[in-house]
C-alpha cells in the first residue's frame, strides 16, 4: 500500500510501479515488497490480507454477511428494534437495525411516535432520503393524489417497488399513522430469496428462465413522468452476480409488453412465471401482519416483496425511499465501528489513516 492518502484513495499510480519490484519472504506477520534501488520503497502487506485477496491460487471466501431466509413462520419472532435504540446517539441501535435488514431483508421499529416528523427523522438515521416522482418524504391517503395503486384502497399483491428504474430504490420505510372508520389493510411481506431458493430446487428450468429473460417495465401514471429502465428491455426477475442471487425485481402491475421473447420461449417463460407466482403466494411464503400506529417497517426492496390486503375507511401512511448505496455505506461504517474485520483488528492502530484502516475490505 503506497503512501496511503488522507482521503482514503490511491496516491500512487499502479502503472508507475516498476516491473522489477519483488517480494522478500520473511517468516513474519507481514510480507515486505521492496522496490528497485533507484527508487527505494518498501510496502508491508499482512499475510491474512494477501490470503483474502489471493488470485493465484484463488481461495474460496465465505459470504461477507449471513442471509437468513424465512417464510411465514417468522411471525413467531420477527426482527425488531425499538425507536429508542434507533435514535440513540451512539448508533449501536442503528447498527442492530441495519444488520437485521441485511440478514432478514426487513426489520420493524416499535414505539415510533405516530407523526410524520418523527418518522422522517427515523428515516434519516440511515441516510439521505431518495426523491422520486412521489416526492421526498411521503405522507398520503388513498385519494389517488398520485397515479399509483398504492394511493388506492385495493389489495396489492407481493411486489418490489420501482422496477421501472434502472436502479430501483434500496430500502423502503413505511409507517401507518392512522386508520379510521374501517378495517383491513394488513401488510404482506415475502422473502424473495426464500421463494427463489425453493423455485431453484423444485423447478430449475423455470428458475433459469426468470434469471435470464429480461422484463420491461414502466411508470406512466403521472402526466409529468414516464419511466422505463435502461436498457429498454429491462432486467430479469432474478438478477445474479457471479452466480449469486443479489436482487429480486418483480411487480406485475408495472410490467410492460414482453415483446423481447423468442417465439420458442413464450410458453416456457409464462409457465415459469406461474410457478414463481404459486410459490410467492403460498401460505408457507406469505407473512401477514396488521400494522398499527407506532410500528414502522423497513424493507430491503432488492430482496423482500411487500403488499397489502384491501381496506375500508381512511388510512394515513408516511414513509420514504433510501438509496441502496446510502444504506450499504451506513452499514459499512457501523460495521467498521462495532464489528471490524479480523485483518483490521490485527493491524490496528498502526495501519490507520484518519481513523480508517488501509486494510479495510472495502478499499
Amino acid at each position: 500500500m503506497l503512501n496511503p492518502s488522507p482521503t482514503g484513495s490511491k496516491s500512487h499510480a499502479s502503472t508507475l510501479l516498476p516491473s522489477s519490484s519483488h517480494a522478500l519472504f520473511h517468516l513474519t506477520s507481514h510480507l515486505p515488497l521492496v522496490g528497485p534501488s533507484t527508487q527505494p520503497h518498501t510496502s508491508f502487506y499482512p499475510w491474512s490480507w494477501l490470503h483474502q485477496h489471493s488470485y493465484d491460487p484463488s481461495f474460496a471466501q465465505p459470504p461477507s454477511t449471513e442471509k437468513i431466509l424465512w417464510g411465514a413462520k417468522i411471525l413467531q419472532d420477527p426482527p425488531t428494534v425499538t425507536y429508542e435504540e434507533a435514535m440513540a446517539p451512539d448508533e449501536q441501535g442503528v447498527f442492530k437495525w441495519l444488520s437485521n435488514v441485511d440478514k432478514f431483508g426487513f426489520c420493524f421499529v416499535t414505539n415510533v411516535p405516530p407523526t410524520p416528523e418523527a418518522t422522517e427523522e427515523l428515516s434519516r438515521r440511515i441516510g439521505f432520503i431518495r426523491e422520486t416522482q412521489y416526492g421526498t418524504f411521503w405522507d398520503f391517503t388513498s385519494d389517488l393524489a398520485k397515479g399509483d395503486t398504492a394511493y388506492t384502497t385495493m389489495a396489492l399483491g407481493a411486489h418490489t417497488d420501482t422496477t421501472y428504474y434502472t436502479d430501483p430504490c434500496g430500502l423502503q420505510l413505511f409507517h401507518l399513522l392512522s386508520h379510521t372508520d374501517g378495517s383491513g389493510g394488513a401488510t404482506l411481506l415475502v422473502d424473495g430469496f426464500y421463494v427463489a431458493s425453493i423455485l431453484r430446487e423444485l423447478h430449475p428450468t423455470a428458475y433459469e428462465l426468470l434469471a435470464r429473460v429480461r422484463v420491461p417495465a414502466h411508470a406512466a401514471g403521472e402526466h409529468s413522468a414516464l419511466y422505463t429502465p435502461s436498457p429498454r428491455g429491462g432486467y430479469p426477475v432474478l438478477r445474479h452476480v457471479d452466480g449469486e442471487l443479489v436482487q429480486v425485481r418483480w411487480n406485475n402491475d408495472d410490467r410492460s409488453v414482453m415483446d423481447g421473447l423468442e417465439p420458442g420461449m413464450v410458453e416456457g417463460w409464462y409457465d415459469a412465471l406461474r410457478k414463481w407466482y404459486q410459490l410467492l403466494t403460498s401460505a408457507d411464503s406469505e407473512y401477514w401482519v396488521q400494522l398499527s400506529p407506532g410500528t414502522a417497517v423497513v424493507v430491503d426492496n432488492h430482496r423482500v416483496l411487500h403488499g397489502r390486503s384491501a381496506f375500508e375507511g381512511k388510512r394515513r401512511m408516511c414513509g420514504a425511499y433510501i438509496g441502496v448505496d446510502e444504506y450499504r455505506s451506513k452499514l459499512a461504517v457501523l460495521t467498521e465501528k462495532f464489528a471490524p474485520d479480523r485483518i483490521v483488528r490485527e493491524t490496528a492502530p498502526y495501519a490507520e489513516v484518519n481513523g480508517r484502516s488501509v486494510w479495510n475490505p472495502a478499499l
